[in-house]
């Protein structure tokens, strides 16, 4: 792709920096360093996006987009804590996405724990000392007084339902079918296994793998 290409690229795309960079509104960053860091990612998504793989551009560059913003809040969160804690809390934060993956769920903190040899006390403590805080008052700058919690915005909801369609739609027909009637239509296992000729055993497994393929596409 040649220079002017990419360059059209970004200006159409900058709609999803915003997208991504209104998450992480009030959580200690301005929100113009969190555009900035997003725009890094779209620049570094358009310079590595192959048009040849079949992925639609945003579903490539909302990850990458993502991690940049991510990156900005490992690298200088607003709260000052000691180094052997922040660097224990990213590791537990990438032990607990590596078993969340594994198990095709959230892991809780005591696996967590265990995983790291570390007690539970000391995971929470770690991880809680690098989540970058919000705040419930606003500055005088902001007027004083109580502000609000905030919420998911509107592009963030169209951002994700947009890419798990995306996803939805790569899956062949059968797995889909599964998602819709376990997460759509409220069905078990067991029921599902009927509809689809297959044992509940086998629905199960597959469900994790395809939790696995959810978690990779949608969150990176």
């Amino acid at each position: 792709m040649i220079a002017e290409d990419r360059s059209a690229m970004v200006e159409r795309n900058l709609g999803l920096v915003h997208s991504c960079a209104h998450r992480f509104q009030g959580r200690g960053i301005e929100y113009d360093d969190l555009f900035q860091a997003g725009c890094m990612g779209l620049v570094k998504a358009t310079a590595a996006f192959d048009e040849g793989r079949g992925v639609m551009f945003s579903t490539y560059a909302v990850p990458v987009i993502l991690g940049e913003i991510r990156r900005l809040f490992r690298d200088g969160g607003t709260v000052k804590v000691s180094r052997s804690i922040k660097e224990l809390g990213i590791k537990a934060a990438r032990v607990r996405e590596q078993l969340s993956t594994s198990l095709g769920r959230d892991a809780n903190l005591s696996e967590v724990a265990q995983a790291m040899n570390c007690s539970p006390g000391e995971i929470a403590e770690a991880l809680a000392a690098t989540t970058p805080p919000v705040s419930l008052t606003g500055g005088e700058e902001e007027g004083g007084g109580q502000i609000d919690l905030p919420v998911d915005s509107p592009e963030e909801l169209l951002s994700d339902i947009l890419a798990l369609k995306q996803a939805m739609d790569r899956m062949e027909e059968r797995d889909r079918r599964l998602i819709i009637l376990r997460y759509y239509q409220n069905q078990t296992q067991t029921q599902t296994a009927r509809q689809l000729g297959m044992t509940q055993v086998q629905v199960s497994r597959r469900e994790k793998k395809l939790m696995q393929f959810f978690r990779k596409e949608l969150l990176g």
